[in-house]
């Protein structure tokens, strides 16, 4: 098979590809023909009818070239071919492209997975690994990430390492406690926590001060 067929059809716009799929082809497969040919099958809809001779006139190709990608495809687990009932109790052959929808979900979550680990590294995780002078280890990692996920905002959290650092205390766990203090006195905001730095200042017993025994506690060695 020359294969200027299907990149022709692609060209004269006889398929519609979405953009991202366009863009993430070779996540799904490993070469344009078979992602061309993919996309074919992904304009007929979710399930139809397994007739290779009528994809072999749609897309001017040989029908030794369609079992072929079919071939490829299912064994890739993009596609695959089911033997189903249909309207009239009559047994026929449909093409299901259930894993494809799978694996494009998959992809779709890796991606904005990733996106969200670079918003958060270039904030909150730049400013740590800054502080600590190298980068941060993976439970390191996991545990800013939950400060995040806990609902803490990045000012906050960048307000706690600023306390820790003025403290001389530059250390996960202590910055960690303070946020845990701040979250237990319902302090949210960098406002609440001026105005809480405030009404400590007039105080001489503060009982919501970070304990500093924690210090002496060896974050590293704790890993393993």
């Amino acid at each position: 098979m020359k294969e200027s067929k299907l990149i022709d059809i692609l060209k004269n716009g006889n398929i519609v590809i979405p953009l991202y799929l366009f863009k993430n082809y070779k996540k799904l497969t490993k070469d344009m023909n078979s992602f061309i040919f993919l996309m074919y099958l992904y304009n007929l809809g979710d399930k139809f009818l397994f007739d290779p001779s009528k994809f072999s006139d749609d897309l001017n190709i040989t029908n030794s070239d369609v079992l072929s990608y079919i071939d490829k495809l299912t064994d890739q687990g993009l596609i695959r071919i089911e033997v189903l009932k249909n309207d009239k109790d009559i047994m026929e052959e449909v093409v299901n492209l259930e894993g494809f929808y799978n694996k494009i979900s998959l992809i779709t979550m890796e991606d904005i997975n990733k996106e969200d680990n670079d918003i958060i590294k270039s904030s909150i995780f730049d400013v740590l690994e800054s502080e600590f002078g190298r980068s941060l280890t993976p439970m390191e990692f996991e545990i800013s990430k939950a400060w995040l996920n806990d609902g803490l905002s990045e000012e906050l959290i960048k307000e706690a390492i600023k306390e820790a650092v003025f403290n001389h205390v530059i250390n996960l766990k202590y910055i960690d406690k303070i946020l845990y203090e701040w979250k237990k006195n319902n302090i949210k905001t960098v406002k609440d926590v001026e105005e809480n730095r405030k009404k400590r200042s007039s105080k001489k017993d503060d009982n919501s001060k970070v304990d500093l025994d924690m210090v002496d506690w060896n974050w590293f060695e704790d890993e393993d």
